[in-house]
């Protein structure tokens, strides 16, 4: 008797597409654990900044990273605008994505299947994932989703520079050498620029569900 896999969910993509919307509601819809992976990447940045280091110090982002507290995961400035870019720093640094490896691959690979959102769960985290997505969407439709969630915080940023901050992050992301952003050969790709939440989100799952017909999974 044949045992069925563990449905493993890549989900990929830019800053602002969407992707970590789509992959709480997949993991939601297919009872499965989530991790939002950016998270780790957030809280190495928090610990640099915390310690007064240069994010663009490779040797002390992979310390941060190897001795990371996991109450940062919980502290309320991780997903502050200056975070997020400490954080998208000290992830090209490639002793930082080494350091954080192991911790996603094991849930990755627990044996009821997981949902994983990142930039490169598909390609290297869970290469072998029945179901990948890569989510994206127009520039200017992401600036103009994350200037909206800057705004609902009270952080004062104006339109132009949510969408420069948008372009260093894409150039930062898919021009790195450690594991950079690129969509993988078997993933499917979802443009949300002109899709609301659930229209994302019934896409999303009739995309894993093909995936899983296509493997007999």
């Amino acid at each position: 008797m044949t045992s069925t896999p563990p449905l493993v969910i890549a989900v990929d993509g830019p800053a602002a597409s969407g992707k970590g919307t789509v992959a709480k509601a997949l993991a939601a819809h297919f009872g499965l654990p989530f991790m939002d992976t950016g998270k780790l990447y957030r809280a190495c940045g928090l610990a640099v900044r915390l310690a007064g280091h240069d994010p663009y110090d490779a040797k002390a982002a992979e310390q941060a990273a190897r001795a990371l507290n996991p109450a940062l995961l919980d502290d309320a400035d991780l997903m502050s605008a200056l975070n997020s870019d400490y954080a998208s720093i000290v992830s090209s640094h490639a002793g930082v994505r080494a350091a954080l490896f192991d911790v996603q691959r094991a849930f990755a690979r627990q044996a009821g299947g997981a949902v994983l959102d990142g930039r490169d769960i598909g390609t290297v985290i869970a290469p072998d994932a029945i179901a990948k997505l890569f989510v994206t969407a127009a520039a200017d439709v992401r600036a103009a989703r994350r200037h909206a969630e800057l705004c609902a915080r009270g952080a004062e940023h104006t339109l132009a520079d949510v969408l420069a901050d948008i372009h260093a992050r894409d150039a930062r992301d898919s021009g790195r050498s450690a594991a950079p952003l690129v969509q993988a050969p078997d993933a499917a790709l979802l443009d949300t620029s002109d899709l609301g939440i659930a229209a994302a989100v019934a896409a999303a799952i009739a995309l894993v569900e093909r995936a899983r017909a296509g493997t007999g999974r």
